[in-house]
Formats: C-alpha cells, structure tokens, sequence
C-alpha cells in the first residue's frame, strides 16, 4: 500500500527520492515538497552535487568492455546463486 504523499514523513520521502530522481518525475509536482522546506533543501543540495560531479568529467563514458565485463560478473553471480 502507497502511503498518501501529502501526509509522507521526510524518511518515508527521502527513501522514495532516488526512484524518483531516476523516474525522470517531475518532483517540483510532489506534494512532500511543496509542504517540507527541509526536503527542498535537500533536493536542491543533491541537485547541486550532481551538476558538480558532471562538470568534472564532462562527455566521459567508460569504454564498452567496461559495461561488458560489468554484465558478465552479474551472470555469474546469478549463476553461482542457482546451484
């Protein structure tokens, strides 16, 4: 069960923030944070992290045996789990 945004204690919110960043959400539209200045602050404190961060390394991407070598050790992972 989804508890209602409206009433969302800042754990429960700050727990959700992540999938939502991820989601692509748009968070201006959650109601937590139109009623909790202590979560703006945070956002906007992550916000401006993360656009910090990609100025360090603009246009960086590993190369593509990075991504490969990444999904083989999770196939084996999960192959290891299956005996």
């Amino acid at each position: 069960m989804t508890r209602n945004p409206e009433t969302m204690s800042c754990a429960e919110f700050q727990a959700r923030l992540p999938d939502l960043i991820g989601s692509g959400a748009n968070l201006a539209a959650e109601p937590h944070l139109r009623s909790c200045g202590l979560c703006r602050d945070l956002l906007a404190d992550l916000e401006a992290i993360a656009q910090a961060a990609r100025t360090l390394f603009p246009g960086v991407e590993p190369p593509e045996e990075v991504w490969d070598n990444i999904e083989s050790a999770i196939k084996k992972k999960r192959g290891e789990g299956d005996g």
